[in-house]
């Protein structure tokens, strides 16, 4: 696959990583998921993915997951991707066909995490997960969380001989990795960031844009950045990159874990989301004052925070 040409991927350049809101009883919240997906896209976002890590994925059930699918595909128009991967094959072969019923535009596939599959069992995974679909599977490579890297060889055969496997979701944290993964790939197989403060060193060697968490803030700085760097204007994209740092600092940390920081954020901004459920939240004290503090770093960039009668 030849370096990026200034095109975004077939979901968009800006996906968002959306956090799943909740009541004040911790109870799905589907009006509110409604409501903060739309304001994701009318502030930047190109698509959405919904019930991945950020969403809390992990303790949500299969029938909210899919009522979490449901409220936002008929909310936006936008892609909805659906994180329906899991550390249990036949399970992630369940909620892969259940998103699709759903009506979401594809799928986002994790690595099986805690279990530590051989790359043979990787594979496997993978192609079972693509062959319950007839979506296009996006895969996620984040070995920190699921304690394995696919290899080259096991990415390159996936994208290779699997048709409905189009991209992957990447936050290896090895951009030179990522960089001959793009120029060994096949036409039309898309790398999306998935690690926000690397998004730009990736744009570099052939990224299509990102899947982000601080996006649910500052969709449109990214949005601008990738612009930037496909017109070829390096230094606006930096400068971007530059004032984004605060939010990249702020978005994920021991005291404070992803997506605990952005669910603050999206309360400073005026959206009910709720805490985390255990055992992400509650969130630590003094984290809205500092998610206040990046929106005023964020200057006249900043989201305008919902009103409310």
């Amino acid at each position: 696959m030849s370096p990026a040409s200034g095109s975004p991927g077939r979901f968009g350049a800006v996906l968002t990583a959306m956090v799943t809101p909740f009541d004040t009883e911790g109870r799905l919240d589907l009006d509110a998921a409604a409501t903060l997906a739309r304001w994701l896209v009318d502030n930047g976002s190109d698509g959405l993915v919904v019930a991945g890590t950020t969403g809390e994925s992990p303790v949500l059930t299969d029938a909210e997951k899919q009522d979490l699918w449901r409220a936002v595909v008929d909310a936006v128009t936008v892609p909805v991707i659906a994180g329906a991967g899991s550390n249990d094959t036949a399970h992630s072969v369940d909620t892969t066909r259940a998103a699709e019923q759903a009506g979401v535009a594809g799928v986002l596939a994790v690595t099986p995490y805690y279990n530590r599959p051989s790359q043979a069992g990787i594979e496997a995974h993978f192609r079972a997960v693509a062959g319950a679909t007839s979506l296009p599977v996006i895969v996620y490579d984040i070995p920190v969380r699921t304690g394995r890297k696919i290899a080259q060889d096991t990415m390159l055969r996936l994208a290779r001989e699997v048709g409905n496997i189009v991209g992957v979701k990447d936050a290896s944290g090895d951009p030179a990795g990522s960089a001959r993964l793009v120029a060994e790939a096949p036409d039309g197989f898309d790398l999306y960031s998935g690690d926000d403060s690397l998004t730009l060193p990736l744009l570099a060697v052939g990224a299509v844009g990102l899947i982000g968490v601080a996006t649910n803030w500052a969709a449109k700085q990214h949005g601008d950045m990738v612009t930037a760097f496909a017109k070829g204007d390096v230094g606006e994209a930096r400068r971007i990159h530059t004032s984004l740092l605060p939010s990249f600092a702020f978005e994920t940390g021991d005291d404070a874990p992803n997506p605990v920081p952005a669910k603050a954020m999206m309360r400073v901004l005026g959206l009910p989301v709720g805490e985390c459920r255990l055992p992400m939240g509650p969130a630590p004290a003094g984290l809205e004052a500092r998610a206040r503090a990046v929106l005023a770093q964020m200057g006249d960039d900043a989201p305008v925070p919902v009103a409310h009668a």
